[in-house]
């Protein structure tokens, strides 16, 4: 595929992209308001011997765990999502508010057994934008009243908000939202090699589901109606690249177009840039050849990478390396495992929590 062709192609998906139906999923909309200490749910947190409640804990990103590094307070364990806090509770103190599609789509699973996963009992819905599948993700439910296969609105109820999985109780009880894309469709494959299992949960494991901020896309949405996804992951900052052999188009690529500038038929190399949680926010082909995966670019820091990164990279300031973490996650995104003689290519789409 010539570049001109691909860049013809993201132009005309851009142009023919229907402004998306995007709603927050609750009744709660402080998120609009800045008043974010009640839109976020707190996390308890001792650290030092200080108690706190931070609703900051609530939100996207490295927001829990904090550590003190060089003197500085980092907080580096990475949360994959927003938890939404409730709006109305009956006398003993339950959620009541009902939880909705953020946009149109279809219900592509439900795992209705609470302790089934870290998530509880929670549902996937795919969303067709710009030509690919993007999907969102709602967690700790008390119950579901969807079924896989069902077509949504933005707004269609799918179940009600609770407490159901790992972590929390009824004075936390939340949903639990993410958005991302699909790692892999050789999921089980590399779970047999890498973890979990056997994977019970199938190909929408959480593990393999990379997500951006939701609370943000909101937000620059409500400000620009006509902002695209692929025009969102673009302006997410890149924190290191990694230059890979890869003989083609990787498939990721091939199911998410807009994310690559320069396909080529016969490239041999690519550079994947990464956002600080490890997202990628694009994947090029490169001209650098390389034997083995190579971090080939980095922000410079005054703090170790694995701080930073949830431990994908290691070094300091403008010098870095992969981890094993950072292995896994690239072998993962590529394809890059032996194949399993004993497990399809394509399996059932399923979820599970990181």
């Amino acid at each position: 595929m010539s570049r001109f062709f691909v860049l013809i192609f993201s132009l005309t998906i851009s142009l023919v992209a229907a402004p998306i139906d995007l709603r927050l999923p609750t009744e709660n909309r402080h998120l609009f308001t800045g008043e974010f200490d009640r839109f976020y749910m707190y996390v308890d947190r001792n650290f030092e011997g200080q108690a706190t409640r931070p609703w900051q804990a609530g939100s996207f990103g490295y927001v829990r765990t904090a550590v003190r590094v060089n003197g500085e307070v980092l907080l580096t364990k990475f949360h994959e999502g927003i938890d939404i806090s409730p709006i109305k509770r009956d006398a003993k103190g339950n959620p009541l508010d009902l939880v909705s599609s953020i946009a149109p789509g279809r219900v592509a699973h439900i795992s209705p057994k609470a302790s089934g996963s870290n998530y509880g009992k929670y549902v996937v819905v795919e969303h067709a934008w710009e030509g690919s599948s993007v999907y969102s993700l709602y967690a700790h439910l008390a119950e579901i009243t969807c079924q896989p296969g069902d077509p949504v609105n933005a707004g269609s109820v799918l179940g009600r908000m609770g407490f159901t999985g790992a972590g929390i109780d009824r004075t936390r009880a939340h949903c639990h939202l993410e958005i991302g894309l699909l790692m892999s469709k050789r999921f089980d494959e590399w779970a047999k090699i890498h973890g979990p299992n056997p994977n019970g949960q199938g190909l929408f494991n959480g593990m393999n589901i990379t997500g951006v901020d939701p609370a943000k896309f909101f937000l620059d949405h409500k400000v620009n109606p006509a902002l695209q996804f692929s025009q969102y992951i673009a302006s997410i900052p890149v924190y290191f690249k990694v230059t890979v052999p890869h003989a083609g188009t990787p498939e990721f690529v091939t199911r998410h177009p807009w994310i690559s500038q320069g396909v080529a038929a016969g490239a041999q190399f690519w550079e994947i840039s990464f956002s600080a949680t490890g997202f990628p926010i694009a994947i090029n082909p490169s001209k650098r050849e390389v034997t083995a995966p190579t971090v080939t670019a980095v922000r410079d820091s005054a703090f170790p990478h694995r701080y930073l990164t949830r431990n994908l990279i290691s070094g300091e300031g403008k010098v870095a390396t992969l981890s094993k973490n950072g292995e896994k996650l690239v072998a993962l995104l590529t394809d890059d495992f032996p194949a399993s003689p004993a497990t399809p290519v394509t399996t059932t789409p399923h979820v599970n929590p990181r």
